[in-house]
């Protein structure tokens, strides 16, 4: 079974867990028996692990003088060429007609390089929606040259992709939805991105989402059958210690860790002040916000409101090696996610061996049973599980030995043998329809 995959980015180079997710499917995938994964992004930056996957950057394939076929994006076009020295050359007919498409209403300029490649970013920046749009142009490029027998498309930022590459070859298409913009926006939900989000879930053949919680908000904001949805849960990736010394963090001081994107979806203020209320409580402990995001400068006002700034610490983006140097120094993980579509840093935590605090209105927590569950507005609750964590002995090390058993039993492969199956379904069910 051959799969055509779309994702946005993959580790090292990643700026959150979706990046994570896709590798350790990928790798799970790797191990399944007839199972060959061909995975596009839109820039391959270097420095990533390709020994599971035939890896392709979108800004590597040529397009040049290719038919682009994308029905619902646009009629039919040729493409022609042109040199962004050429523009003031060309009248405004002719030159709407030669450089631009539409997506979503939207109007993208493609611009290529000498060998007819188009540019990407790979990041999250303001041009976000023409880069999708341009990506979803190279993919349909991409799925006339590769052989494969399904499409596999993450996220939002790849519905476009895959819907372009199925238009092209016929494919099944199958979405994997890691989050939803409710989950994103706290509930203002951007126009723009719902509609996509609504077009790839009407468009895909199988939905997977990665909790029930996902699969319940797909059913009532989306209106998508639940017939055609499989809650598939992720895993962790087993971390491989480089160094056999002991960790000694230095200090006797308790660490106290928030670990994520520093937004509205993932609770941050409910743990700055949490933390407030334990240190009145202790003052042996230390609060870390790992992180970066739109909330991060509130967070620290409001850390320096609370009086707290002398125990409260913000490190700035981690990933890699020191994310699990950051859990190995902690004593506590909270994830106190408003709307969490499912949490794998929780998993990362309970495999270094550190007891764990989450929110119940995460998807991870329809999972675990040794970690203590809170609802993410409940202060006092969340305080006092720190606090007790902290101060009884016995019970941080049981939550810590069997977290640890029970994060270990979640394993990639078994995740991706779902997936296949959810692969084969819609691949069955495509040939009993065209015979």
């Amino acid at each position: 079974m051959k799969v055509l995959m779309f994702g946005w980015e993959f580790p090292p180079n990643i700026s959150g867990g979706l990046g994570t997710a896709c590798y350790g499917l990928t790798k799970g995938l790797s191990k399944l028996s007839g199972v060959d994964v061909t995975f596009v992004v839109p820039k391959v930056f270097g420095g990533e692990d390709k020994r599971n996957i035939k890896l392709v950057g979108a800004g590597d394939v040529p397009i040049t003088n290719r038919k682009i076929c994308l029905e619902k994006f646009g009629n039919s076009i040729d493409y022609f060429e042109v040199s962004s020295k050429l523009v003031p050359y060309v009248d405004p007919e002719d030159y709407s007609r030669q450089t631009s498409y539409t997506v979503e209403g939207t109007k993208a300029f493609i611009e290529t390089d000498t060998q007819g490649k188009v540019k990407f970013t790979g990041k999250y920046g303001t041009d976000l929606l023409s880069e999708i749009a341009r990506y979803a142009l190279v993919a349909n490029v991409i799925a006339q040259d590769v052989k494969f027998d399904v499409i596999h498309a993450h996220d939002w930022l790849t519905y476009p992709a895959g819907i372009a590459a199925k238009q092209v070859s016929g494919k099944p298409l199958v979405i994997h939805v890691h989050a939803t913009d409710f989950d994103r926006s706290g509930g203002n939900v951007n126009p723009n991105v719902y509609a996509i989000e609504k077009q790839g879930m009407d468009a895909a053949d199988k939905i997977i989402t990665v909790s029930n919680l996902t699969k319940q908000i797909v059913i009532d904001k989306y209106g998508i059958d639940p017939a055609k949805i499989t809650t598939v849960y992720n895993a962790v990736e087993p971390y491989q210690i480089k160094s056999s010394t002991p960790f000694d963090k230095g200090f006797d001081e308790k660490v106290v860790t928030f670990l994520g994107r520093i937004t509205s979806q993932k609770g941050p203020e409910f743990f700055v002040d949490a933390a407030s209320q334990v240190l009145k409580r202790m003052d042996n402990v230390r609060f870390v916000m790992a992180g970066s995001g739109d909330m991060m400068n509130n967070m620290i006002r409001r850390s320096a409101q609370l009086k707290i700034t002398d125990k409260f610490h913000f490190t700035g983006f981690l990933k890699g090696d020191d994310v699990f140097r950051m859990l190995r120094m902690s004593d506590v993980y909270i994830m106190p996610s408003v709307s969490e579509p499912f949490g794998i840093s929780p998993l990362e935590a309970m495999q270094a061996g550190v007891p764990v605090i989450i929110s119940h209105q995460s998807g991870v927590a329809e999972i675990l049973s040794n970690a203590i569950k809170i609802n993410f507005w409940d202060v006092d609750a969340m305080a006092d599980a720190i606090h007790g964590i902290i101060n009884y002995p016995v019970m941080s090390k049981m939550l810590a030995s069997h977290g640890k058993k029970e994060s270990l039993k979640l394993k990639w492969e078994d995740s991706a043998r779902l997936v296949k199956q959810v692969y084969e379904t819609s691949i069955h069910r495509q040939q009993t329809v065209l015979n």
